[in-house]
């Protein structure tokens, strides 16, 4: 059983050494889902792999923490390792150390001063059709009601407001295939996406200025595929692209653009997820980056505060990760940020 009220580094790694890659976090889910029963301040609701845990203190106010359960595949790093303030492995910092400090904090504040709900879903990682907290706006769309949430992704400690808008495109460069021995008979597909490449090489990426938070957007080939064997010219290659838009673009908007910049070829949408405004106008989210102390940053990535921010609750990013370790084979999170958020946090709420 999970030690919710022990030291939330050690929590962390606890929560590590747990597998839960995205579409098997079920262990871990019921681990979680154990230890926070057996709280009796809390109710406890579950829809597949994802919790809502919540006060009823009648409180004038409400709180929502986020994390999701899921990481990116293993790359031979779990289980955890620490050296000195440095603790390792698969999901440290995205978002296990987050996960950890809002489990402590769930076990060891029966009483804060604002009602609090708590919410770990799954399949974070993964395509949006997946998305647990996505399942859950769909299901459970009151288990969510909140002032304020604050999804801890890493952020480094910082408040980071909004996200970038992301979508997925694949475009289908044809050609006509023939013998590789007799090319000229051909017209190789590979060959033909060159164009291409180089119209996303020349690419000029634009930033925008929102709230006094800066978003740079990105277009990117993230993927090629095409072939039929050794000795045949390929008749089809598809280029998948990847573009983050700031939150001043609809969904709509932003594929209008990317179609644009990619003409003549055409662009079959196969994900996309919006972008949310920094919201930062918001009385709670003002009273939450007061009491962090610090100057709000953009968000670059995507990150659930969108949903908030598309159910009305105004939303921010803040954990003790770091974005930039997110995903690597040697993961880590500097344990001083987990003690910092928890202690910050439990101010916070207090």
């Amino acid at each position: 059983m999970l030690d919710l009220a022990a030291d939330p580094v050690d929590l962390c790694a606890a929560l590590v050494d747990v597998p839960s890659v995205s579409g098997s976090e079920g262990h871990l889910c019921d681990l979680v889902e154990q230890a926070l029963r057996a709280l009796p301040h809390l109710t406890v609701d579950r829809d597949g792999d994802a919790l809502v845990a919540r006060t009823s203190l009648g409180r004038g106010r409400r709180v929502l923490l986020a994390g999701h359960l899921d990481t990116v595949p293993i790359a031979d790093n779990v289980p955890s390792t620490r050296d000195g303030d440095r603790l390792s492995g698969c999901g440290t910092s995205d978002m296990k150390a987050g996960d950890a400090v809002l489990l402590h904090l769930a076990a060891t504040l029966p009483e804060p001063a604002v009602d609090v709900t708590y919410v770990l879903y799954d399949n974070e990682e993964v395509e949006a059709a997946r998305n647990g907290l996505k399942r859950l706006v769909e299901h459970h769309r009151d288990w969510l009601d909140a002032d304020l949430a604050v999804v801890m992704e890493p952020t480094s400690g910082q408040v980071e407001a909004g996200c970038q808008g992301t979508l997925r495109v694949d475009v289908a460069v044809p050609g006509k295939r023939a013998h590789s021995a007799r090319s000229w008979l051909g017209e190789n597909a590979i060959h033909a996406a060159a164009p291409l490449l180089v119209q996303l090489v020349r690419y000029e990426a634009r930033e925008v200025d929102i709230d006094g938070c800066l978003y740079r957007e990105g277009l990117n080939a993230v993927g090629v595929t095409g072939g039929v064997a050794g000795n045949v010219v390929p008749d089809l290659c598809t280029v998948t692209v990847n573009f983050r838009f700031a939150p001043d673009r609809t969904e709509e908007e932003a594929l209008a653009h990317v179609r644009e910049v990619l003409a003549p070829y055409d662009c079959v949408l196969t994900d996309s997820s919006p972008g949310a405004l920094p919201g930062l106008t918001a009385p709670a989210a003002q009273h939450f980056v007061q009491a962090v102390g610090v100057t709000p940053q953009a968000k670059y990535g995507w990150t659930d505060v969108a949903r908030f921010a598309a159910l009305g609750i105004p939303a921010l990013n803040y954990g003790p990760g770091d974005p930039g370790l997110a995903h690597k084979r040697e993961e880590w999170v500097d344990v001083r940020r987990i003690t910092e958020a928890t202690a910050l946090l439990r101010g916070y709420l207090s």
